[in-house]
């Protein structure tokens, strides 16, 4: 049925370990200690054009193979799979090249800024027979592995309507983000959505509401404090709605996931600290505690959805911070990349939906600078 989840295979495939190299050391270092402990993985190499950091991370960890330059990790014919954690400027290009130099590909979001770039991945990844995945947090979150629980076990009925937000004030993070329109960051908000229906969007439109300060227009010429865009599920009679903004609003961290079914449906807490809740049917409504889902993974990397490299104020990361620890979901998306590599099988998300997912933000701001107009969404299975 849609909307079903991948099953993971408890055994895995592949005779020896993959080896990963981490491209970006500053919220990438959260996942060398999981590939450290995955009993499929060998944590082989960091790469970071800071010498300092390089070297500096390399001793934390115990990394020997350290690298300045990406394509010297590129050249290393040892480098099974890179993890890349890089500006989001870079994350296309590597990715493109990573993929033809035989390498499987892991990118966190977004995965492209362009349609062009998205049909280059795409291609890519074909041609080569490689692997890539977005590694998207919502998706392996605790929420939303709660709310696929309530899908999967047939508690939500039949979905009729899903909406995200990502509400997040990035003053202060580096100079690259100041003024970036907020839909070109929006995977956060579209992903559970299109993810709980195992979806692609088909068409986006896209308003534009307020004015940021003329310095951050300035750098990517986009006025919009707020864009709010409603999406069409490919192929199904489902439609959604994402919220986004970056700067110069009064509005607390939130990322947030609703999803409404014919039986139950879930609504995000408002605020922090507080409980999401279950809506019954008529006016029963029931707040719930969100388990751990540490039991879907090995056992050697379980801990790591409840602690890890930035769990201590030392080593504090703005995106671990802002978002809440990112819901205990950098262990599963690990093992979701290390797994699909070596069953030889799609991850979650797949190569197309990563990028059908990246390019709703992207063509939704497109949409917002034309008023609203609908703009369809290449369909990229067709490449």
């Amino acid at each position: 049925m849609p909307g079903r989840s991948r099953g993971r295979s408890a055994v895995l495939t592949m005779s020896r370990k993959i080896n990963v190299a981490i491209v970006g050391l500053g919220f990438g270092s959260e996942f060398i200690p999981i590939y450290q402990r995955h009993p499929q993985a060998n944590m082989y190499a960091i790469c970071q054009r800071s010498k300092e950091k390089l070297e500096q991370v390399g001793k934390a960890f115990g990394v020997e193979k350290r690298y300045q330059s990406f394509e010297d990790v590129l050249r290393d014919p040892a480098v099974d799979a890179v993890h890349i954690n890089s500006p989001i400027h870079l994350h296309a290009s590597q990715s493109i090249a990573a993929l033809r130099a035989g390498k499987h590909v892991a990118c966190t979001v977004p995965a492209c800024t362009t349609i062009e770039e998205a049909r280059e991945i795409v291609k890519a990844s074909k041609e080569s027979g490689k692997t890539y995945m977005m590694m998207e947090t919502v998706v392996w979150s605790r929420e939303y592995l709660y709310v696929r629980e309530l899908r999967d076990t047939g508690k939500l009925g039949r979905i009729q309507f899903v909406r995200g937000s990502h509400l997040q004030n990035m003053a202060g993070w580096p100079g690259y983000w100041e003024g970036l329109p907020p839909m070109h960051y929006a995977t956060h908000c579209v992903s559970p959505c299109l993810g709980i229906v195992n979806g692609e969007a088909e068409f986006v439109s896209c308003l534009g509401s307020g004015r940021i300060s003329e310095a951050r227009i300035a750098k990517y010429g986009s006025p919009f404090a707020f864009e709010t865009a409603h999406f069409k599920v490919r192929n199904q009679d489902v439609a959604g709605e994402v919220t986004r903004y970056l700067f110069d609003a009064a509005r607390q961290y939130r990322e947030s996931f609703d999803c409404y079914g014919s039986e139950t449906s879930f609504e995000w807490q408002l605020t922090e600290h507080d409980d999401p809740v279950l809506h019954l049917g008529g006016e029963t409504v029931e707040k719930v505690k969100i388990p751990d889902y540490a039991h879907l993974l090995p056992e050697a990397i379980r801990p790591f959805t409840t602690q890890g490299v930035y769990d201590m104020s030392e080593n504090a990361h703005l995106s671990f911070i802002q978002g809440s620890g990112h819901g205990g979901s950098h262990p599963h998306l690990a093992h979701e990349f290390i797994s699909a590599v070596a069953d030889r099988r799609p991850s979650f998300p797949d190569l197309y939906q990563s990028v059908n997912w990246t390019m709703v933000g992207i063509l939704a701001h497109e949409s917002s600078m034309r008023g609203g107009e609908k703009i369809h969404l290449p369909n990229f299975r067709g490449i």
